[in-house]
This record gives structure tokens, C-alpha cells and sequence, in this order.
């Protein structure tokens, strides 16, 4: 008689592969004691800020569900995050959403002020690049590909043109399309590179490849419906930064445009979409099935 398997620990991966990030992103980002010292210390002030290191965490799972290594896959989780927290440095800046706290602490240009700001967005997008080239590379993944899929999921065609469409969507009447374009490029472009990632340093074969495509994609828009809901539903203490910002401004939003419940089915639909592309894993991705549901259930 087999022994009973024991549950998923959701809550021990988070931590185990969040503590292995920070330690890799303190090895690979300068010291704040390196010259010009302002900038290292704005650049290690916004990635150690408290983020819950979702992408990386997504990208490590996806190579665990691929029979990769965390060993190899933590250059690419580690750039991924770099360029995460280079967009929400910029993100913040008055003169895109003029945010004054991110994850409870205030935001990098209130602290080192606008222009170092700029500059420490700017240098944590470099390094992305210099941390991803420094991965092994693999038979089907060359480091060609690797730093392809980092520059096409952060250029203008994606999470840069998301930010360009929501500040050029600011003030009018969005429809749910053009609504799910930005979201599209704001949010599931990196979690899409983020687990497309992960397969590839597991040297993954097409099919996964493309399962994983279409989970990342899938999460990704429900993890930003999600944020939609929450900006209604809960306080900035909840939240860790500015609450209600969306109906302040009067910015589109799923619940502003479809209502709450359609938001809760449309996170509830793209979640399922999620699983069933794991199918091909057979009971592998068993880390990425429970954060999907950690994602969903974010939700209050």
C-alpha cells in the first residue's frame, strides 16, 4: 500500500523560491557601496522592496513542471523580475500614474526623487538583459532565443505598448476589447515570457512550450482583472498601495465597464483556461496549478 501523498505547500514554494531570488538578485545587482552609489541603492530599494516575486515563482514552476533545475532557471527568473520592478518604478512617476506608495513603502521617486527614478527603471531593464545573458543556454533555447523572448515581451508591440495604450486610454469610454488589449501587454506579456521562460531553461519540447504560452497568457488576464476587482473592493492598508486610484481618475476598468460579478466570472473563466492547458503535464505543474489558484483567490 502506497503512501498518501501529501499536499502541495503553496505557502513553503513561495518562500523557498522567493528567498533563493533575493539571494540570486543580491549576487547579480551592484552593491550600494559601488559608484555612483545613488543609483544601486535606488535599484535594490524598489527590487527589495517586499514584492511577492510572482513571476519568478511562475517561471520556477514552470521548469520544475518541465523536470528542469532551479539552479538553471534563476538567471531568467531574476531578469524577469528586474524588468517587473523597472516598470512599476516607472509605472509610479507623476507623470504616468503619479503613485506615492507601492507594496506599503513609498515609491522610489519619492524617496531619490523623479529623475533617479527614471534612471533606476532604466538600469534595472539594462540589467535584465546582462543577468539573462548570463544563463547556460540549451539545445532547443539558444541564448539568441532567451533574450528574444525577454526584449519582444518588454518592447513596444507588448508591456511597453500596454502603458502607452493605458495612459492614451485614460479619460475615455474603453470598450472591454481595448480594455483587454492593455491588460493584454500590461500584465500577461512578462507572466507569459516569465513561464515560457521557465520551459525553455528546462530545455521544454514545442507542445509544452505552447501549453505553457497559453497558461501564462490565461493567468495573466486574470490576475489583472483581479487587480481591477481589488482596487474596488479593498482598502490601500489591504492592498499596499493607493486604493480606489481607478474610479478617482475615472480609469477603465473590467468591474467599470462589465460590472463586478462579469469581472468575478471572466477571473473565474481565464483561471479554468489555465488548468486545462496543464493537462499535458499530467499532474507535473502541480506548483503552477496552485498558483493560479493562489492568483484567483486573491480575489475578496
Amino acid at each position: 500500500m502506497s503512501a498518501k501523498k501529501s499536499p502541495f505547500d503553496l505557502n513553503q514554494f513561495l518562500a523557498t523560491r522567493t528567498e533563493a531570488t533575493n539571494a540570486a538578485l543580491n549576487h547579480f545587482l551592484p552593491s550600494e557601496k559601488i559608484k555612483p552609489a545613488t543609483i544601486h541603492k535606488a535599484m535594490r530599494y524598489s527590487i527589495f522592496a517586499g514584492g511577492k516575486r510572482m513571476r519568478p515563482a511562475v517561471l520556477l514552476a514552470a521548469a520544475e513542471a518541465c523536470g528542469g533545475s532551479e539552479k538553471d532557471a534563476l538567471p531568467l527568473a531574476c531578469a524577469v523580475e528586474c524588468i517587473h520592478t523597472y516598470s512599476l518604478i516607472h509605472d509610479d512617476l507623476p507623470a504616468m500614474d503619479n503613485d506615492d506608495f507601492r507594496r506599503g513603502k513609498p515609491t522610489n521617486h519619492k524617496v531619490f526623487g523623479e529623475g533617479i527614478a527614471v534612471l533606476a527603471g532604466d538600469a534595472l531593464l539594462t540589467q535584465a538583459f546582462e543577468i539573462a545573458a548570463q544563463a547556460k543556454g540549451w539545445p532547443r533555447y539558444s541564448h539568441r532565443d532567451l533574450i528574444l523572448e525577454i526584449a519582444k515581451a518588454s518592447g513596444s508591440l507588448q508591456l511597453v505598448g500596454g502603458q502607452v495604450a493605458d495612459l492614451e486610454g485614460e479619460n475615455k469610454k474603453l470598450s472591454i476589447a481595448e480594455l483587454k488589449f492593455i491588460h493584454e501587454r500590461k500584465t500577461s506579456a512578462l507572466l507569459g515570457c516569465s513561464v515560457r521562460l521557465g520551459g525553455m531553461s528546462a530545455n521544454c519540447t514545442p507542445a509544452q512550450l505552447q501549453a505553457l504560452t497559453d497558461f501564462g497568457y490565461n493567468v495573466g488576464l486574470a490576475f489583472q482583472v483581479i487587480d481591477d476587482i481589488l482596487d474596488v473592493t479593498q482598502t490601500s492598508e489591504q492592498l499596499g498601495k493607493t486604493a480606489g486610484k481607478d474610479v478617482a481618475v475615472q480609469k477603465a476598468t473590467y468591474p467599470s465597464i462589465v460590472g463586478l460579478e462579469k469581472s468575478r466570472k471572466i477571473a473565474e473563466q481565464l483561471t479554468a483556461k489555465a488548468f486545462a492547458s496543464l493537462k499535458i503535464f499530467k499532474g507535473k505543474a502541480f506548483a503552477l496549478e496552485a498558483l493560479a489558484e493562489f492568483l484567483l483567490k486573491r480575489e475578496k
